[in-house]
């Protein structure tokens, strides 16, 4: 039997198995990771053929991460910063590639060991990359999206913090009975108008009554304004009146028709809602006993969130008041189920 020409197989051997083959992970000979040289053979290439395609900029930036700058790296996408300058370890990219415990990238094959060592040093060398500063923390740059609010948009008038405005001067002083009324009879002068007579007590608690409650005062209370001589009387009609259950029925209603309330869905299929009376009741009863504006808007968008109170009270206050979410005409009879999921979303 012929023995093996040994030396003749290790040199064929040499010509066809690349050098770096069995020790990817090992020190790279000379080479310097923090070298532009290192980059431009070892590391943009590998970003440009491996991730390009899903986060170059000629893609839709999966995730909102791009990795065609060192500003977009470091700025990251959905999950965060994709690199830490300096700490390969903590760096999204390199925990992705190695097929880690957050994300693998790519997702269905892994890299070369080369690839990934050569990722690694090049960002534990602090990531340089050539003719770029290295970003301490996301940031944007020109090539970035633009801003969620511009400059014009946060000067939107309801973006600023209110401030005490000057009291307008006016010609008539002996007519403003408090700040309020200056700035309402400045306007009215300086279009050349000026304000009507006082209403006489009788028609002036008709509309008192009319607008908080809706309904026109009886022959009793109408008496007993009328002989109230008291400076403070009209304050304690007012007073009377927002404390009535009537005032929530009225202005209660002006909230119920903007969220389209209804005892049933209407469209195709006019099908009762047994309980829709309940949130119905609930914003009455929110606008009576004078709800803070931003928990009456929270508990209708997600009361059943909330963390729980103490009062069992509340926290079925806040799961009817999610009662927001389901109102307003509905076709029951869609053909097209995933329209009619977008459809009861929208309304």
């Amino acid at each position: 039997m012929t023995r093996p020409c040994w030396p003749l197989l290790v040199a064929l051997a040499a010509l066809v198995v690349p050098a770096h083959v069995g020790r990817a992970a090992e020190p790279f000979a000379g080479e310097n990771p923090a070298s532009a040289e290192f980059f431009e053979a070892r590391v943009r290439p590998v970003l440009v053929a491996r991730c390009h395609e899903c986060h170059g900029p000629d893609s839709d930036g999966e995730g909102n991460l791009r990795v065609d700058s060192l500003a977009a790296l470091v700025r990251g996408g959905d999950l965060g910063p994709a690199i830490k300058p300096g700490d390969a370890p903590a760096s999204l990219l390199i925990r992705a590639i190695r097929h880690g415990d957050v994300v693998e990238m790519p997702p269905k094959t892994k890299l070369p060991p080369r690839e990934v060592a050569d990722l690694t040093a090049w960002v534990a060398a602090g990531a340089p990359w050539p003719n770029a500063s290295t970003p301490t923390q996301p940031q944007s740059t020109a090539e970035d999206e633009p801003p969620l609010l511009t400059d014009e948009d946060r000067s939107y008038w309801a973006f600023q913090a209110p401030q005490e405005p000057v009291v307008p001067a006016v010609k008539n002083t002996s007519w403003p009975q408090s700040a309020l009324d200056h700035f309402v009879l400045a306007g009215l002068e300086a279009q050349g108008l000026q304000p009507a007579p006082p209403a006489h007590r009788r028609a002036l608690l008709r509309r008192l009554t009319f607008d908080l409650t809706g309904l026109p005062p009886t022959v009793e209370e109408v008496n007993a304004f009328l002989s109230d001589s008291r400076p403070d009387a009209l304050a304690t009609v007012v007073d009377r009146l927002l404390a009535s259950p009537r005032y929530g029925e009225r202005w209660g209603r002006r909230w119920l028709d903007l969220a389209r309330y209804a005892d049933s869905n209407g469209m195709d299929e006019n099908m009762a809602m047994a309980h829709a009376w309940r949130y119905r009741d609930w914003v009455i009863d929110a606008f009576n006993r004078d709800l803070p504006y931003d928990r009456f808007i929270a508990d209708q968008i997600a009361g059943d969130l909330a963390p729980l109170a103490a009062d069992p009270k509340t926290n079925a206050d806040r799961l009817i008041a999610t009662g927001f979410l389901v109102l307003g005409p509905k076709m029951l009879a869609e053909d097209d189920p995933v329209k009619m999921e977008m459809d009861i979303i929208d309304e």
